[in-house]
């Protein structure tokens, strides 16, 4: 595993606030306090956030202090080296992953890799990497746990006895055609079983690494087992570098998105999420584009802020958009009935209220006039064979008497 270089800087180390605090800030669904806040950190160029977050699990924090030797003062005129991404590889327990949401449309979920390389800073995903004891800040977009077994475990999870094929999204919670797919090509891999084994699923992205695929996505295709989701988030392009710094720009995924459409795969755009006065204004003529790009349907969901999410996009707000932050962020609490984030199901996709209301209705009207369905295709599960259980190995021969050797 790569080591970043790493400069010490004189700290003060406390314990964090008890666990009991930390659950009862939680109980509603909102981001902890952020723990050992160091100095504010300036962007960086190709992330999403240069704050290294400590995560919610955290029990200690770390306060830089003035020693009278001068030290902030040299830390302060350090050049730092710009992070480098770290790929770890993982082994995986397992591969296909229960849904239990009952507002999420899908059943099951493969998702190679956790982490991601695009850096979104609205990215719903980022507090899964507390677990790993990372930071859902600048580790989740430098520190990517590939997940190298994928092919193995999805093959034993296919084949064991009584398996029923249901819907499956590929990506749901971090982007699997990232930068590090170019070269590891576990995405692939997951395909091509589900090929082998003509398995439904869907897949859900915003790179235009997916083109790679469509020797393998266009036939399943052709037999109602695919359908593809492009994220489309903003038309603007600067929008989109500080939004998804490492993302495809815009215009990539909707020439992507044209070339799944005449290859035949049903293409749909998601344009989520949608920041109140950021991307949402711009709802229509993303929804336009798409359509005329060839998507068939498309959905749109409420920005959410989990957990770290929220004082990870309200740094970054106040860092690009300081003229727009009280606005978006009072826009959001309307439609979260007074709090920054709303857990809850049913409400929590959808927001409630009347700016929920009428963004849902904007949805609506723009989807009917340019023929956009609202509903999830229906896939073909009846093809569903499963794949072939490897061979056992064959026993290694007894070792020859030594007099054969004459």
């Amino acid at each position: 595993m790569l080591k970043l270089p790493v400069r010490i800087h004189p700290l003060i180390v406390r314990a964090s606030p008890s666990a009991e605090a930390h659950e009862a800030h939680e109980a509603d669904g909102c981001a902890p306090e952020p723990l050992g806040r160091l100095p504010h950190p300036e962007a960086l160029k190709g992330r999403g956030s240069a704050w290294q977050l400590a995560h919610r699990f955290e029990r200690r924090e770390r306060e830089h202090f003035d020693d009278g030797w001068g030290s902030l003062d040299q830390a302060a005129q350090q050049e730092t080296l710009p992070p480098e991404t770290q790929i770890i590889e993982e082994e995986a327990r397992s591969i296909l992953s229960s849904n239990q949401s009952p507002d999420i449309s899908f059943d099951r979920s493969i998702n190679p890799y956790r982490g991601c390389e695009h850096g979104c800073i609205y990215c719903f995903a980022r507090p899964t990497h507390s677990y790993l004891n990372l930071s859902p800040g600048l580790d989740f977009e430098t520190r990517i746990i590939a997940k190298m077994n994928a092919v193995d475990r999805l093959r034993s999870e296919l084949a064991r006895p009584g398996y029923q094929p249901r819907s499956l999204v590929i990506g749901t919670a971090t982007d699997a055609y990232q930068p590090v797919e170019r070269r590891l090509g576990l995405t692939r891999a997951v395909i091509e079983v589900l090929a082998e084994c003509r398995h439904p699923f869907s897949v859900v992205t915003k790179s235009a690494g997916i083109e790679r695929d469509l020797d393998l996505i266009a036939p399943m295709a052709a037999q109602g087992l695919v359908s593809v989701y492009l994220s489309i988030t903003t038309l603007d392009p600067q929008l989109a570098r500080l939004l998804e710094p490492r993302a495809a720009a815009p215009h990539r995924r909707l020439r992507a998105l044209r070339s799944l459409a005449e290859a035949g795969v049903p293409v749909g755009v998601s344009v989520s999420p949608l920041i109140p006065f950021l991307n949402e204004p711009e709802l229509e003529r993303v929804l336009e584009a798409a359509a005329e790009a060839g998507a068939r349907s498309a959905f749109s969901i409420p920005l959410r802020l989990p957990w770290e999410v929220n004082p990870l996009f309200q740094d970054w707000l106040q860092q690009h958009y300081p003229e727009r932050a009280a606005r978006v962020m009072a826009r959001l609490r309307e439609m979260r009935g007074g709090r920054d984030n709303d857990a809850r199901f049913g409400s929590r996709m959808r927001g409630e209220g009347l700016w929920a209301e009428l963004m849902q209705q904007r949805l609506r009207k723009a989807c009917a006039r340019l023929g956009l369905s609202q509903q999830r295709r229906v896939q073909q599960l009846g093809l569903f064979r499963p794949p072939a259980r490897p061979l056992a190995a064959a026993k290694p021969a007894p070792p020859a008497a030594q007099g054969e050797l004459f």
